[in-house]
C-alpha cells in the first residue's frame, strides 16, 4: 500500500498536476480548476520516498482530483477505497467526489467506487459557426471596471449572489488588476458584470467566462448580450471561450445557449 502524506506546498505536485491535465479531453471549469482545487487540502501518494500520485479533498470531504502515475496506476481502486474506509487516514473522512466528464480516468474510478451520483454542473464550449459579434464596437457598452469601482462591484455581486463580501473583494481585485472584469450600467446603476478570465497555466488557450445579472433585469436577454460581448473579448485575445452553470439554473442555460455555446461536458457529484 502506498503511503499518504499531506502536501503543504502545491508546487511540489507540479509535474504530477501537468500529467493529470494531459489526460483531460476538454478544458476544465475555471472556477473549479483555479478556485476550488487550490483551496482544497492536497495529499501525496508515496512509494518509498518517491512521490507517485496525489489527491485533493475539500473541507466538506469531497474528492476533487485523484491521480496515480502509470507505474502504480493499478493500485488506484485500492487506494481510493482506503480513503473511504480507513478512519485513521491523513485525509480524514471522504464523503464523495466531484469529477467532470473531461477527466475520463478519474471519472471512471469514481463510477466504480461510489454508489450514487447526480449531475452538478454543465460545462460549455463555443459552437462552430457562431455569427461574428464585435462587442467592442457594439452599442452595448461594457467598459473594464476600475479599482475605484471595486466597492460598487462587490456590493452588486454580494446583493445579487449572496456571496461573502471578503471573498468577493479579493476575487474582484484580482480580476480588476488583470483587466478581466467588465460592467454594464443603466441610469448610473451597475446591472450586470462580465468576466473573461485567462489561465496562467495549463489551459492557456482558453478564457473562462462569467456573468452576473441583476435579478430585476433577468429574462430580458441581458445575460446573452453580456456573454456575446465577453466572447468577442476572448476572441480578440486569441482565446477560446468556455463557461459553466449549475444544472438547476435553467435561465442561465438559455442565455448561454443563445450566445452560441453548447454543453459539451458535465461535472458529476458522487455520493458515498
Amino acid at each position: 500500500m502506498l503511503e499518504i502524506k499531506k502536501v503543504t506546498l502545491i508546487e511540489q505536485l507540479s509535474d504530477l498536476k501537468q500529467q493529470y491535465m494531459e489526460l483531460t479531453t476538454a478544458p476544465l471549469d475555471g472556477m473549479w480548476l483555479c478556485g476550488f482545487v487550490p483551496m482544497a487540502n492536497h495529499f501525496g501518494f508515496y512509494k518509498g520516498e518517491t512521490l507517485v500520485g496525489f489527491c485533493c479533498i475539500n473541507e466538506e470531504g469531497y474528492l476533487l482530483q485523484f491521480y496515480l502515475c502509470s507505474e502504480v496506476q493499478t493500485e488506484a481502486p485500492l487506494i481510493l477505497q482506503s480513503l473511504l474506509t480507513q478512519k485513521d487516514s491523513p485525509t480524514g473522512n471522504v464523503n464523495g467526489a466531484f469529477a467532470s466528464t473531461a477527466e475520463p480516468q478519474y471519472l471512471s474510478l469514481c463510477f466504480d467506487t461510489f454508489s450514487t451520483f447526480s449531475v452538478s454542473t454543465l460545462m460549455y464550449q463555443l459552437s462552430k459557426g457562431l455569427p461574428q459579434f464585435d462587442g467592442e464596437k457594439s452599442i452595448f457598452h461594457m467598459p473594464v471596471i476600475k479599482i475605484e469601482q471595486l466597492a460598487e462591484a462587490v456590493d452588486f455581486a454580494k446583493t445579487t449572489l449572496g456571496a461573502p463580501e471578503e471573498w468577493l473583494s479579493g476575487y474582484f481585485t484580482n480580476l480588476i488588476n488583470r483587466q478581466e472584469l467588465r460592467g454594464h450600467w443603466e441610469n448610473d446603476q451597475l446591472i450586470a458584470t462580465g468576466e473573461c478570465r485567462g489561465f496562467d497555466e495549463y489551459q492557456q488557450k482558453y478564457a473562462d467566462l462569467g456573468v452576473i445579472v441583476d435579478e430585476s433585469q433577468r429574462g430580458k436577454g441581458l445575460g446573452t448580450q453580456v456573454l456575446l460581448h465577453q466572447i468577442s473579448v476572448a476572441e480578440a485575445r486569441g482565446l477560446r471561450p468556455i463557461c459553466s452553470t449549475e444544472k438547476a439554473n435553467i435561465g442561465a442555460q438559455k442565455a448561454i445557449s443563445r450566445a452560441g455555446l453548447f454543453a459539451s461536458n458535465r461535472i458529476v457529484q458522487f455520493h458515498g
